[in-house]
Order: C-alpha cells, then structure tokens, then sequence
C-alpha cells in the first residue's frame, strides 16, 4: 500500500481556496491576508501536511542537501565535524548525505559522483589516504558543483579550505616531550599524500631543529591507511621499538589510540616507559594507560566554518572568485 499525505490541491479543495493561494499562505507571503494565513495553516497543521521536497526541488533547481566525504565516521575527528555541519545545515533548511571513502581512492570517487548525481547542492570533503589524482573533482566544480575541502586539502584546487593550525599542533606537541626530558623522539604518522602529513611533519621537524635534536629519517613512520588496519600500526612499532625511543608524537586520531593499543601487544612492558603525544579528539583521553599528551583540533568549529562557506557558495548570485584558507588553532591537553 502506497503512503497518501495530504497535498496543496487537498487543502485547497477542502478550504475552498486556489491552490496558489493556499502555496503562498504556506510561504507566509505578503499578498495574503494573515486571517487567510491562519486558516490555512490550522488545516495544514490539522491534516499534517509537509512540503514535498521532490517538487520544491524541481521548481527551485535546489535539493537543499549537502553530500560530506569523510574517511570514517567512527574517527572521533570526523564524527565532530559532522555534529559542526549538521548545526549550520540543519538550521538553514539543508539535509546532509554521509558517506565514508574507508582510505580509498576508488570508493571515495564512487560516493561523490553518486552523490552528484543524486543532484547534492554542494560538497564538503576530506579527502582519502590514497587520492592523488583529483581531477574528477575539478570537472564537477567546473560543471557548477560548489565544493569546499576541509581537514585534508589539496595543493592545486581553487576553492576554501578549512584546516587546523596542525603545524603549530605539532611543534607544540613535539616541544612538549622535549621539554620532558625526550631526546629521541620518533614521528608515527599517516599516508604521505596527505596535506595534514606534511604539515604536521614539519611541525616536528621545526621543534627538533629548535632544540639542536638532528632530524632521523628512519624515526618515521607512515602509515598508508592511517591506523584502519591493525596490521600496518603492528608493523611500524616493531620497526620504531629497535630504535629505542624514549618519546613519540603521533599525526592522526586512529593512529594515536591505535599505537597504544599495537604498543601493548607488542611489547606490554614497554607501553609505559615511552612518553606519548598525539593528535586526537576523543573525550575518553584522560582513561588511557599510558598517559598521553594530546593535540586537540576544533573539529565542531571547522565544521561549522566549512559549511557556512559551502552554503555562501550555493546561494550567491555572482561567481566567486576569491577564496579563504581558514586555519583554526588547536589545543595542547596534558594528562
């Protein structure tokens, strides 16, 4: 059985009035009388009448709906930003469609052409561990799609990014274990085509050469995937652990919780002798053994930013033509 919900030409009918009539009531529009208003209003309440987006849509060219891309939404960071998004776009009358890249290239470019094809009024992406090639997006934002990078952004793409200050998060964070005595300070972190990787990388390397520690190349690790496989963190401790450091400051949400967890199996007695800061938004931080030093990002905020310049794009008359970087400070907590 089909659902019937009640429609504009059903009020009108009902109430006696024309169907422009009883649609412009429903938009509050001047030209009727607010007695009118009332009426109808009190029916359309009555009968509970909803808009159909479906044929708002189609006469507007709107679909009032944001697509995100995130790499996983069970990342602490991403789900926060999330809550960021959906506090403008819900209060703006836009929905939000999620989808997750999981690090891949390939699933990351299946979900945003199947969102623009779902006809999305605009996008917000971080992009995946693995993209490189970012042409496909470049031809849909020729074609008009407004899109707008945060977290993890490209180089070579002229559109507002929103990111975090990661290089001063990563000084600071780097700073802070030499501040405690650390000398040989290893750098877990994720996959090198990443914007945030190489920022962050260059926070620490900044921090070292301010402190006259002589930058090693073999105490960093990448991880590809950013920590979504078990196996590749198990592999980059077993390589850090001969190396004997005594501090570690790590790049990414997963991989911090996931180190320490790859650190206990490993090597259980080691887990608390080695001084551990890094990069992670959970609210649980204060439980973790060991203890750990973390960089907080303003993922709510940058959520909140990211949208308000999407729908900035979506509802202007003209073209733009000048964009904003946005860069938001992050917070060192220590436990």
């Amino acid at each position: 059985m089909r659902f019937e919900t009640s429609t504009i030409k059903d009020i009108a009918k009902a109430l006696g009035l024309s169907t422009s009539t009883v649609s412009r009531a429903l938009r509050d529009r001047y030209e009727i009388s607010a007695k009118t208003k009332k009426i109808v209003l009190a029916y359309a309440e009555q009968v509970n009448y909803k808009a159909n987006p479906i044929a708002r849509s189609l006469k507007e060219r709107r679909s009032y709906s944001i697509g995100i891309i995130v790499s996983e939404i069970a990342n602490n960071f991403f789900s926060q930003v999330i809550n960021g998004i959906e506090s403008i776009a819900y209060d703006k009358d836009y929905h939000v469609i999620i989808s997750q890249s999981h690090e891949s290239y390939k699933q990351e470019k299946l979900n945003v052409e199947h969102l623009a094809s779902r006809s999305i009024d605009g996008l917000l992406i971080a992009l995946s561990s693995e993209t490189q090639d970012i042409n496909y997006l470049k031809d849909l934002y020729a074609k008009g799609l407004p899109i707008v990078f945060f977290d993890r952004v490209p180089d070579n793409f002229e559109t507002h990014k929103v990111i975090a200050n990661n290089f001063k998060g990563s000084f600071e964070a780097t700073e802070h274990l030499i501040y405690s005595g650390k000398r040989t300070i290893a750098h877990l972190t994720s996959s090198e085509n990443l914007s945030t990787t190489k920022e962050r990388l260059e926070g620490y390397k900044a921090a070292l050469a301010k402190h006259n520690i002589e930058f090693n190349p073999q105490l960093v690790k990448f991880c590809q995937h950013g920590g979504m496989h078990s196996e590749e963190l198990e592999q980059a401790v077993k390589a850090l652990l001969p190396l004997n450091p005594d501090g570690i400051f790590i790049s990414a949400d997963r991989l911090t919780t996931g180190f320490i967890m790859a650190l206990k199996k490993t090597n259980p007695e080691l887990a608390h002798t080695i001084a551990i800061a890094g990069f992670t938004n959970s609210n649980l931080v204060e439980l973790f053994s060991p203890s750990l030093t973390s960089v907080k990002q303003p993922a709510f905020e940058i959520g909140q930013v990211a949208t308000e310049l999407l729908i900035s794009m979506i509802e202007a008359k003209r073209p733009i033509t000048e964009f904003e970087i946005r860069i938001l400070d992050t917070e060192l907590v220590s436990t």
